[in-house]
């Protein structure tokens, strides 16, 4: 019976507590990935997600709503309205396969590290950028080349 304790116990130990940005950020450097950091970021990513996809439903729902108008002036004023609505979607459509690869590198234990170096990304860029695959070095150095040489 004390053996089913113990591994009753370990199993609610093994859940982390959800930190605060604050709590992150005061974390120590071994600490850095750790499950309680990748919980925290897997959330954030999810909750990131499911707001993209409501914007995503409640376009498609305001585009559904025919808007009947007789004045060229109004229908040009929705014409533009649409566009730039169609517009932020298109970018958060980009941004939402950033978040799904996100999500993945995190089941596979890839979150946090610079896809170039291999060095930790960093905690205060990744609660800028969640979606963030390379360091600060590796992403700077990454535009002067585009920069230098066009895409």
């Amino acid at each position: 019976m004390a053996a089913k304790n113990a591994t009753a116990g370990a199993a609610v130990a093994k859940k982390p507590k959800p930190l605060t940005e604050e709590e992150l950020l005061k974390a120590p450097e071994k600490d850095y990935m750790n499950d309680a950091q990748l919980a925290f970021f897997k959330q954030r990513l999810l909750e990131l997600r499911e707001q993209m996809l409501q914007n995503a439903d409640d376009t498609g729902q305001h585009l559904r709503e025919n808007e009947v108008t007789t004045d060229p002036s109004d229908r040009a004023t929705l014409e533009e309205e649409y566009t730039l609505e169609l517009r932020t979607r298109d970018r958060e459509r980009k941004l939402l396969k950033k978040v799904e690869k996100s999500l993945r590198m995190i089941d596979d234990g890839s979150y946090g590290w610079c896809e170039e170096t291999g060095e930790p990304i960093g905690i205060p860029r990744l609660l800028a950028r969640p979606t963030a695959t390379l360091s600060l070095e590796a992403q700077e150095r990454r535009e002067r080349v585009q920069k230098l040489y066009g895409d």
